[in-house]
């Protein structure tokens, strides 16, 4: 919980119809077993206590007491429990009845809940029995003092004020305004729903949207919990069609079985998203009434699905690959036809970025119907080259149908070497830097001799890691891949692959996956890339998961820890994921400078660091609070 993970429980308890006893102990089993997973909030159904369906019946004063003995009876055997509790059941008040949530903690009622939005779709729905909640709350004596009764009120954990939830009941998630609306905009990162929502054919897919969409909309968590198939079926089937969602996402549902559907939502990060967004009103409590309660604050164990690659989608890649891709066709597109420009040059290194914004140009060109000989495709060899990355340069050129070139830079460059005055055996930054920056100069001035643009290929994981030479591969007339990261050109490049119905390019961009990434700067030893880049800044994978973590959801440094424990368990032990926990802090820190002059590039995901609108940060930074954090880390 100290991370902000609530776990949470959607409970459907198997009900007898009109047996509140029955139901009681239902209840009860499901609720202890729910504290024994460190559940800190269950949400069971609506009426519960009594059943869905019990019609007629609930004007009768017998089950009425007996629902109010039954939750009398769980609120004294609760007492030690460490775990808030929603349960429904009709109050009778005042001469009238309502449809009411009960919230629990410690035994003792923090608050009744009264339905807003009754159904009247016929004689034999609830406004025949039950009245909305009043526009005014008012107060119910119980032995243990008043207990409010309204719709207007929030649940909050003292000691973690993130973890604010609020009630509402079955139908008031479909209206035109839900209540969970004003909720969320009074302060609620939570909404429990205690629901009997009957089948019909379509109607799980139509309750799925709802649910994610109003989770998604109002930035929160939502507990659904339903009724189940102990309900009547003079006329209805229910299904228990429990779901947990969080900011648009399903984290758990279950269908047709009674039980715990348990899952844990993160209310930091919902609250982080909140302050993140200009859109997001500030809290105002619009006439709701705060109740607190106290539960510890222990670490929470984590069973929702932490993704180990969450640049990738979880399912429908191709589909994802398609668009990302149009994407950058679009982007080129549009600077091609502003510019003028009557040629695209790349330098290409038979390496995955500059296979990617090869594959990209050569779309884009297609789709503005121009032939792909306006692609010169540039490749020069150097100190570091290997047969290897040259020949998949040419042969991925030849496949495509571009204009290739071949410069070899040697020359080149060891004449700037004497003229500098740089022993080459002194192999350091100049000797590195030197080469990439004469690719730059060659780049830049075939595409002024063309009237070409030159297509920057460096991606958003070199950019967070500075793993660029500054005026080197860092600059271009647009960054093709400046928002791709890693992980994620090497999706596209494996879509290119298996989507290709010419062999030999399936071939070469296979053996390109295949290949070590490398900048190819040092000397080759028997045609082996010695210098590999993940030897020296660490996995892509491990970065880009920091990345979309740190910049995305803004997690400090121990929760980025824990999640990548999570999501990397039997991959990396702790202390090399704290080692290069520590060295993405370093060098993203550092290396700055970079970003803040980087050249144009289209957006294609969440995260981005473009200077102009994405990321804005001096230069001058000191990371000194996050790398003493990251060393108190420890291996745990």
């Amino acid at each position: 919980m100290k991370d902000g993970f609530i776990p949470v429980a959607a409970a459907t308890p198997k009900v007898r119809v009109a047996d509140c006893r029955f139901n009681a102990q239902e209840t009860w089993k499901l609720l202890v077993q729910a504290a024994e997973k460190g559940v800190k909030l269950a949400v069971f159904p609506e009426l519960g206590l009594t059943g869905y369906t019990c019609g007629d019946l609930f004007f009768k004063p017998s089950l009425l007491d007996a629902a109010w003995e039954a939750l009398l009876e769980l609120c004294e055997k609760s007492r030690q429990l460490d775990i808030v509790w929603v349960c429904g059941l009709p109050v009778s008040y005042g001469g009238k009845l309502y449809n009411c949530a009960a919230v629990v903690c410690h035994g003792k009622v923090l608050g009744f809940v009264p339905k807003t939005c009754l159904p009247n779709y016929g004689e034999f729905y609830e406004q025949r029995w039950f009245m909305p909640a009043p526009e005014e709350p008012f107060l119910i004596e119980m032995d243990s003092g008043p207990v409010l009764f309204g719709a207007k009120q929030l649940f909050c954990c003292e000691g973690l004020p993130e973890f604010c939830f609020a009630v509402e009941i079955c139908e008031d998630l479909w209206t035109v305004y839900p209540p969970s609306m004003e909720h969320a905009r009074a302060g609620a990162a939570l909404i429990a729903n205690l629901s009997a929502s009957n089948e019909v054919v379509g109607k799980a897919e139509y309750r799925q949207a709802l649910v994610t969409g109003q989770s998604g909309r109002l930035v929160c968590g939502y507990v659904y919990a339903d009724a189940g198939e102990g309900e009547s079926t003079t006329d209805l089937v229910f299904a228990g069609h429990n779901m947990i969602a969080e900011n648009g996402l399903l984290l758990a549902q279950s269908r047709f079985s009674d039980g715990l559907l348990v899952s844990e939502i993160d209310v930091k990060k919902l609250c982080g998203e909140r302050r993140r967004m200009t859109t997001w009103p500030p809290v105002q409590d619009a006439g709701y009434q705060r109740r607190s309660f106290q539960l510890p604050l222990t670490e929470t164990t984590l069973t929702r699905p932490v993704a180990r690659y969450p640049f990738l989608p979880p399912d429908g890649e191709g589909t994802h690959c398609e668009e990302i891709l149009r994407y950058q066709a679009i982007g080129l597109r549009k600077r091609m036809e502003h510019s003028g420009a009557k040629t695209l040059v790349i330098g290409v290194s038979g390496g995955l970025d500059s296979t990617l914004a090869l594959i990209a140009a050569a779309r884009t060109l297609d789709w503005m119907q121009r032939p792909r000989s306006e692609l010169i495709a540039v490749t020069m060899p150097c100190f570091g080259t290997t047969s290897r990355t040259k020949g998949n340069a040419e042969i991925l050129c030849e496949q495509l149908g571009t204009t290739l070139r071949e410069i070899d830079i040697r020359a080149a460059v060891e004449q700037h070497f004497r003229d500098i005055g740089h022993d080459p055996q002194v192999r350091n930054a100049a000797y590195e830097n030197a080469q990439a920056r004469e690719r730059t100069q060659v780049l830049m001035d075939i595409a002024n001799d063309t009237g070409g643009l030159v297509v920057g290929t460096g991606d958003l994981s070199e950019l967070a890691l500075g793993w660029a030479i500054y005026n080197g591969d860092h600059m271009s007339m647009y960054g093709l891949n400046a928002s791709i990261p890693k992980t994620l050109v090497r999706q596209l490049v494996r879509y290119a692959a298996e989507t290709t119905t010419d062999e030999a390019l399936k071939r070469v961009l296979l053996d390109i996956l295949d290949t070590p990434v490398s900048p190819e700067l040092l000397p080759a030893e028997n045609e082996q890339i010695q210098q590999k880049t993940e030897d020296l800044v660490g996995p892509y994978e491990l970065h880009d998961f920091y990345l979309y973590h740190i910049i995305r959801w803004a997690f400090p440094p121990h929760k980025v820890y824990r999640l990548a424990k999570v999501a990397f368990a039997g991959v990396y032990d702790g202390r090399t994921l704290q080692k290069w926990l520590r060295n993405f802090y370093r060098r993203f820190f550092a290396q700055q400078f970079k970003r803040s002059c980087v050249p144009d590039g289209p957006k294609v995901g969440a995260v981005a660091l473009s200077p102009r609108g994405d990321w804005r940060m001096p230069s001058d930074a000191s990371a000194a609070l996050w790398l003493k954090e990251v060393e108190d880390l420890g291996e745990i």
